[in-house]
Formats: C-alpha cells, sequence, structure tokens
C-alpha cells in the first residue's frame, strides 16, 4: 500500500467545548450510576455530579439531577465522549478532571441552570470555565 501525501485521510471537527490548553485537559475514568427508568445517550461536554451524603454512592449523575433523601451532588467533572447508560447496570467512561471549557456548551439536567456554586465546585477540581466568543 502507497502512502500519498495530496490527500486527506481524515479531520477533526472543532466542537468548541474545550476554550483553552491551559490548564491541560485531563481525562480519568469515571462510574455513572445506572438510568432508574429508560436508558439515556449522555453527551460530551455533560456536566456531572458526585453522589455524596450520608446516602450517596460515590458515583456520578447529571448535574441538576433530583438527590436523594441524605444524599448531596456536587459537581466534579465534564464527560469526555458520548456514552449510552442503559437501567441495568452502572457505566463505566472517561471525564475531564482539569482543563479550560466553554460554558456555553455545557450539557446540565432539563431545567437545570449552571450555577456560581456549581462553577466553584469545578474549579477547586481544576475545571475553569469561560465563554467563548462564538463567530
Amino acid at each position: 500500500m502507497t502512502n500519498r501525501l495530496d490527500e486527506t485521510v481524515g479531520s477533526v471537527e472543532y466542537d468548541e467545548l474545550i476554550n483553552s490548553g491551559n490548564p491541560a485537559a485531563d481525562v480519568f475514568s469515571v462510574t455513572i450510576r445506572k438510568e432508574a427508568t429508560e436508558a439515556k445517550t449522555l453527551k460530551r461536554g455533560t456536566v456531572l455530579a458526585l453522589s455524596g451524603g450520608t446516602a450517596g454512592d460515590g458515583k456520578l449523575v447529571v448535574l441538576g439531577t433530583t438527590a436523594k433523601e441524605n444524599e448531596t451532588l456536587t459537581a466534579n467533572c465534564i464527560l469526555a465522549d458520548d456514552v449510552e447508560v442503559g437501567t441495568t447496570a452502572d457505566k463505566d467512561a472517561t471525564a475531564y478532571r482539569t482543563g479550560n471549557f466553554n460554558r456555553n456548551k455545557l450539557i446540565v439536567a432539563d431545567g437545570y441552570t449552571l450555577k456560581a456554586t456549581d462553577e466553584e465546585e469545578l474549579r477547586k477540581c481544576g475545571i475553569i470555565l469561560n465563554t467563548a466568543i462564538e463567530a
């Protein structure tokens, strides 16, 4: 097989999620809690909250999900790739634990708005949010 230098082999589309390379976007493995009623596809850029408190299980859910009794949900990381979460088992995925992200490209639960306290929790984890001006 001959490699040709005048052909396009592939391309990458910029989705505007990552705003800057500083701080570097670092990924890690996470466990997303299974869905209660129906499977869902979570999209890249979904903000995930860590389940804590006396009823917490240490797993992640979409930020804005209603907490169980005695559970606290704290903004923690940003989903790195689309993932299908079913109803029978928790799902392992990759998420960004650090980086500089475009605030207006983040996804949270329907009816929820990212709050200043959420942004502060993400900042504590090493995630900086900015608003990029769209061209």
